[in-house]
């Protein structure tokens, strides 16, 4: 492969980025927190998903760094996905998002490192929700639980 082809040209692009899936059944969802990935200096958007499975599938492909995760997804919901995701070593870090209010969700048994209601996510709470999971890490680097 060339230095010009397109396809080395993005994997260089994505050197030092923090690659993101987004996972969420309501499209105007995936696309709000696509924007806000897109706003947040260093992440950047590798894939989409719309269900439990379908992530399973993208995640496979994409390997992400981190997987904003909506609770409730049909088939498979968030959390439930996100223990099949964490189960793998090394596994993406996770956030859950919904609208449920902060204190209402049990998710550190499913392997998530936090939980961001939708209507408080931006870039600062995404930018902080991943320093605070110990990322700053490369995928290889880190440690499962």
């Amino acid at each position: 492969m060339t230095s010009g082809s397109p396809i080395f040209e993005v994997e260089v692009l994505l050197v030092g980025m923090v690659r993101v899936l987004v996972v969420d059944d309501e499209e105007i969802l995936r696309r709000s927190m696509s924007a806000v990935v897109a706003e947040t200096d260093g992440f950047v958007v590798v894939g989409t998903a719309v269900s439990g499975e379908d992530c399973l599938v993208v995640a496979s492909v994409t390997r992400p760094d981190l997987v904003l995760m909506d609770i409730n997804l049909p088939d498979l919901d968030g959390l439930e996905t996100t223990r099949r995701l964490r189960s793998g070593a090394p596994g993406p870090i996770v956030l859950l998002l919904s609208t449920y209010a902060e204190g209402d969700v049990d998710y550190i048994g499913c392997g998530a490192a936090g939980y961001i209601t939708k209507s408080a996510f931006g870039p600062d709470r995404l930018a902080a929700a991943w320093t605070a999971a110990g990322a700053g890490l490369g995928p290889d680097d880190r440690e499962t639980p």
